[in-house]
């Protein structure tokens, strides 16, 4: 028996923020990041249209990228005060992700951090409080997701919290939000929804439900992500479609290690004063994950279908395979992605000399490869690495070398 879990309701297109006046209850605490969804009028837009709905508001902001247990905590402590009976995220992945964190302490006041990282093991939500997600930015679908994403900064390392309680019970996808987006993160979010989508595909827990959402979104962002980065606002708001699709996908048919290794990365070298960025990680490792996992015949013939909705060419799976990574590469050009970490700079920019020197890189390759094996996006990779070929892969990462095993 397979399962398909969505939010309850999505409510998308312009305007699609004021599905928010109908909304019943008391108190609605709104979670939110910086100040792009002020600067540009939407969490005003919010406070109104849930005090119009007859309900007292509380703001929980300032929430950072790539959001630490300690906010986690923090978070869950006001609303514990204020006693909200919906949660409001608002912005990108990380409140939205941070909020779905903070729900669960919310409800269950002795869960512990730990106890929210036990994959599909969390209790029962929606005692206190329903969930609604509200995405300004066009990748992570974390919208409609059962996933959240929570540094422990003490151990350098990005837990995946994975259960379909924290699904939310309603989603917005509203594509004027994602107009406010900066170019980097068009690039990098948009990297990251192509991933979620080519992942779900050749998961081993893909199915008949899944497999449409994720080639239809593989097939809009293809068409779209440049044009989007570009600046074409009528290509993002379709963009901001693709990628809700792409989590659809994922958060039922889950992902694999390109995803594991992002995680496991991406805050290892914050002590040399920065983050492989989420998105662009998952740009730079796409390509030599593919390579990997085609040495599969059933992932090299899934790939080989993706690369026949591209319209790629390719007279057999082996071509095709080649194809669908040149294109990527190539699409990492277009997104000013670099295609290494030797090679990640400042922003995520393409650098002659990046942040992360080899020999630290050396140093905790094997920390690094360990933890992504135990990542719980690996289990439904296609195909198993044992600890060597997760350590070669990465070094096949950090040099942009090819991937032969």
């Amino acid at each position: 028996m397979a399962r398909f879990t969505l939010p309850r309701d999505i409510y998308h297109g312009k305007g699609a923020l004021e599905a928010l006046k109908t909304f019943e209850g008391k108190r609605a605490i709104i979670c939110t990041g910086g100040g792009s969804m002020k600067r540009g009028g939407f969490l005003q837009k919010v406070e109104d249209y849930l005090k119009e709905a007859g309900m007292e508001t509380e703001l929980f902001e300032g929430i950072e990228p790539d959001p630490s247990v300690e906010t986690v905590m923090r978070g869950a402590e006001a609303m514990s005060k204020f006693q909200p009976d919906w949660i409001v995220a608002i912005g990108g992945g990380s409140p939205i992700d941070a909020a779905k964190a903070m729900w669960i302490k919310y409800e269950y006041p002795e869960t512990t951090f730990e106890d929210m990282c036990k994959v599909f093991g969390l209790p029962k939500l929606r005692t206190k409080a329903k969930f609604c997600a509200i995405s300004s930015t066009s990748g992570t679908a974390t919208e409609v997701t059962a996933f959240s994403i929570i540094t422990d900064y003490q151990k350098g390392i990005k837990y995946p919290i994975a259960d379909f309680e924290i699904t939310p019970d309603v989603a917005i996808v509203d594509p004027e939000l994602a107009h406010t987006m900066p170019q980097k993160l068009v690039a990098h979010t948009g990297m990251d929804a192509i991933t979620h989508a080519v992942e779900a595909y050749v998961s081993t827990a893909n199915c008949a439900y899944t497999d449409p959402l994720a080639i239809h979104a593989i097939e809009m962002i293809m068409n779209t992500l440049v044009k989007s980065y570009n600046g074409d606002m009528d290509a993002r708001d379709e963009m901001h479609d693709a990628q809700c699709l792409a989590g659809m996908a994922f958060s039922n048919a889950l992902l694999g290690i390109v995803h594991s290794m992002a995680h496991k990365t991406g805050a290892a070298f914050a002590d040399l004063g920065a983050h492989i960025i989420h998105g662009a990680a998952n740009a730079m490792y796409l390509p030599k994950v593919i390579a990997f996992n085609a040495k599969d015949p059933v992932a090299k013939q899934r790939y080989g279908v993706i690369a026949d909705y591209m319209h790629l060419g390719g007279s057999n799976d082996d071509e095709k395979v080649k194809l669908l990574i040149d294109y990527l590469r190539k699409m990492n050009d277009d997104l000013n992605i670099p295609h290494s970490i030797n090679h990640y700079g400042a922003d995520g920019l393409p650098a002659e000399q990046g942040f992360v020197p080899e020999n630290i890189f050396l140093e905790r390759l094997h920390d690094i490869a360990a933890n992504a094996i135990l990542d719980a996006c690996t289990g439904s990779n296609p195909r198993q690495p044992s600890q060597e070929e997760m350590e070669k892969l990465l070094k096949c990462c950090y040099y942009d070398t090819e991937v032969d095993f």
